[in-house]
């Protein structure tokens, strides 16, 4: 398991944990003088669009205005693909083909 993303809230915490599949556990954390939540389970593309993270929600609107045929933002979509590079290398994560 790995540290997936740090929520303020235990209740938006709880409720994001819900969304993870696999393994998963949630801790709280002092930072400070304050507590903050840390989601912890698998690192997978499906984890980190479930949490809404690295623009995936809106790729996938993205992908399926291209796949029907509609007009799409081609320069956002090339935009969150070369940031998801990025974060593929460091996360040691492959971009399924079908995203680009």
């Amino acid at each position: 398991m790995q540290h997936l993303h740090t929520l303020e809230t235990k209740e938006e915490a709880e409720e994001q944990l819900l969304k993870l599949l696999g393994p998963k556990r949630l801790v709280s954390d002092r930072d400070g003088t304050e507590v903050v939540y840390k989601l912890f389970g698998e690192l997978t593309w499906r984890n980190l669009y479930a949490l809404g993270l690295h623009n995936l929600p809106e790729l996938k609107i993205i992908q399926s205005q291209r796949d029907s045929g509609d007009a799409y933002d081609k320069n956002r979509h090339g935009e969150i693909i070369a940031a998801l590079e990025n974060i593929s290398r460091v996360l040691g994560l492959t971009i399924p083909d079908h995203w680009r």
